[in-house]
Order: C-alpha cells, then sequence, then structure tokens
C-alpha cells in the first residue's frame, strides 16, 4: 500500500476529506522526522519505536572497478515493531485449525 492508498483509506475511515485527510497524514509524518532529528527516537505504544542507527566511516569497494574508495558516514532509520502490531500481524498470518468433526477427523 503506498502513501496515495493510505490518505484514501484514513480519509473514508474517518469520513473527512482526501485533502484535509493528506494535510494530517503529511504532518505527522513530518512530526515524526523533527523526533528523529531532535531526540533520535520516536516511540508509538503499541505500534513501534523508529530510532536513528548511525554508521561510521568505512572503506569499500567500487564492484566495477575493484578501486578502494571511502564511505562517509550516515544516519538511516530503524524500526521495531510494538506488542500490539506484532499480534496484529501474527494473529493474520497463523492459519486457523479445522473445526471439530471435519472430514479429517470423523470418519477414522
Amino acid at each position: 500500500m503506498n502513501k496515495s492508498k493510505v490518505v484514501i483509506e484514513v480519509a473514508r475511515a474517518t469520513q473527512k476529506s482526501v485533502i484535509e485527510t493528506e494535510t494530517l497524514i503529511n504532518a505527522f509524518l513530518q512530526k515524526i522526522q523533527d523526533g528523529l532529528k531532535k531526540e533520535g527516537c520516536v516511540q508509538l505504544s503499541g505500534f513501534g519505536t523508529f530510532t536513528v542507527r548511525r554508521r561510521n566511516a568505512r572503506k569499500g569497494r567500487n564492484p566495477q572497478t575493484g578501486e578502494v574508495i571511502d564511505i562517509s558516514p550516515a544516519a538511516s532509520v530503524g524500526f521495531r515493531s510494538g506488542k500490539r502490531l506484532k499480534g496484529h500481524l501474527n494473529v493474520a498470518a497463523t492459519p486457523t485449525p479445522p473445526p471439530a468433526g471435519d472430514a479429517a477427523g470423523a470418519n477414522a
């Protein structure tokens, strides 16, 4: 699902206009970015935690030429899912057992 689909689905769920919903979602995402830059961590209880991960400068190799190159230090974002999100995903992924008395065990 991409951002525009999320905007449409949230607009339907909240009975708000798509433009109003997009404005709110953009503000929400901006505040996550601001929080990561300022504090290095944004925790959404039950959903998950975004954290800034730093990578040190290092030597690398150009795969085409084999030349050794310097790779600058960089920051990236990590995400660790919360308990409620994990539970939601695992319930959907768990196969449901057949009801008692199904063909597999009824005539045995």
